[in-house]
């Protein structure tokens, strides 16, 4: 893939936070989903590439969602699959709080994992160092303290990340019992995963369950930085057992990145909407706004933020998106 689809990439990203972040805290989650995506369609249509959805937010007859299948692009190569989150933490940016990002990924063709029968996954994510040292068959007690040795630290200096829910309350007791630290977080584990396998973030692992395809966009995020990311599919009843069973997934399978992503050469692209800790958020202006994203290849292993600064009265001039004001 040509070098220069991550650029591509994260003006998509951009776009689509500069169109939700007008809806931070008006209580409307259908209207922020609704001014990323189309704002994302917008641009990534107008990229030099074939692309497939494999990891959308709907169905064919549900738009505006980019929905599984959707073809994006002007046709030309390469053959990628493309997997979107337009706003990751939708319930974030409608209620005015930090982290919400808009995210995008692509990678070769046919080489990303789609689960639609699923919608969680049990995951763990961590950095470089602890690849290969943690195991989701083993117990948390095992795993932080491998976590630990391979980090050169002592358990109760480790923080771990886990979403809020009440499905964690064993998870979260089992932690606290290493002594390691907890940061409980209301959405948004994509951006956890990536602070997970990043050096010197603060944050030294993720655990628990959360969405299948944000598990599919960190794998992503974890082939670009050496990451370690694994995870296994959690039904949420019998009839989405039977779903994933007839689709002929294994539900004992713990997937790696290798299994999730099968491709050495994926771009991954993500602009902060709400600020967070990975990335700032949309900052308007009389005249414009300021963006701060995070783009990554894995074949280079380049990882670079960028600060752009967007004019209305320039930017208005070549694009037919309203940037100005909220659609």
């Amino acid at each position: 893939m040509e070098r220069n689809l991550g650029f591509e990439l994260v003006r998509a990203t951009e776009a689509a936070a500069l169109q939700a972040a007008r809806w931070m805290g008006r209580g409307d989650r259908d209207a922020c989903d609704r001014a990323a995506v189309n704002a994302m369609r917008f641009v990534l249509s107008s990229i030099a590439m074939d692309g497939t959805v494999i990891i959308g937010e709907g169905e064919k007859d549900r738009a505006p969602m980019l929905y599984f299948g959707e073809r994006l692009g002007t046709g030309s190569p390469p053959e990628v699959d493309i997997a979107v989150d337009p706003v990751e933490g939708t319930s974030l940016l409608a209620h005015g709080l930090p982290g919400a990002i808009s995210v995008v990924a692509v990678a070769d063709r046919g080489s990303l994992f789609g689960c639609r029968e699923i919608v969680y996954a049990d995951k763990i994510a961590a950095s470089e160092e602890v690849r290969g040292k943690v195991d989701l068959n083993a117990s948390v007690a095992e795993n932080i303290r491998a976590v630990a040795k391979a980090k050169g630290m002592d358990m109760d200096d480790l923080t771990v990340v886990v979403l809020d829910r009440p499905r964690h309350a064993e998870l979260i007791r089992e932690i606290r019992a290493t002594g390691a630290r907890i940061r409980l977080i209301p959405h948004g584990d994509v951006a956890a995963a990536i602070q997970a396998m990043l050096p010197d973030s603060g944050i030294d692992l993720l655990m628990g369950i959360g969405g299948a395809p944000e598990a599919v966009l960190a794998a992503c995020a974890a082939r670009c930085l050496n990451g370690e990311f694994l995870c296994r599919l959690w039904p949420r009843d019998e009839k989405e057992r039977a779903a994933a069973c007839a689709a002929g997934l294994d539900l004992e399978r713990v997937l790696t990145v290798d299994d999730l992503v099968r491709s050495d050469d994926v771009f991954f692209a993500a602009t902060g909407i709400t600020s967070g800790e990975l990335l700032q958020g949309v900052r308007f202006s009389g005249r414009g706004a300021t963006t701060h994203s995070l783009v990554m290849r894995s074949a280079s292993g380049t990882i670079r933020y960028v600060q752009a600064t967007h004019r209305w009265d320039k930017l208005m001039r070549i694009s037919d998106l309203p940037f100005d004001r909220s659609v």
